[in-house]
């Protein structure tokens, strides 16, 4: 017989009441028990940024800590950015505009890494940019356009 867990986490800020295995991870709670599958599973070692949401506003990784332990707090997934599919968040529609995605697989993660770095560092160089971008793994873009899309980001939210 498996023990449950009882967890509250409000989750772009609406709040979820879940029993829960503790040994379920945070990335498996938001994508499974919510079907927020924007926060997306690659290496489940924590390497490659895929997973990334942010935490009581701060990022971090969702596959290397578990739902019983975002009991109380806030986490927000890519999901929560906009507020619907006409006003995306001044970063996705920097993305779009500047081509900063192709397959798309490591958007959300990197997405969820920049916004707080965006909010500590309103207007930052090039290799501030690549130094926040540098825990996200991206197999398609190059990183140019990212970066592109970051800058271009940075103006639109001035």
């Amino acid at each position: 017989m498996t023990q449950t867990r009882p967890v509250t986490i409000m989750v772009n800020e609406k709040e979820y009441r879940r029993n829960v295995e503790p040994r379920l991870l945070l990335s498996d709670f938001l994508r499974h028990e919510l079907g927020l599958t924007g926060t997306h599973v690659g290496c489940e070692h924590g390497v490659c940024g895929a997973c990334t949401i942010l935490f009581d506003g701060e990022s971090m990784r969702s596959c290397l800590i578990f739902a019983v332990q975002a009991h109380g707090h806030s986490i927000t997934t890519v999901e929560g950015l906009a507020s619907d599919r006409e006003n995306l968040h001044p970063l996705q529609q920097s993305f779009w505009e500047a081509h900063g995605l192709q397959c798309g697989y490591c958007t959300p993660g990197i997405l969820m890494t920049l916004v707080p770095f965006l909010k500590q560092n309103p207007n930052p160089t090039e290799d501030e940019i690549r130094h926040a971008l540098s825990g996200n793994l991206c197999r398609c873009t190059g990183y140019q356009h990212i970066v592109d899309a970051v800058k271009l980001a940075a103006e639109k939210m001035k």
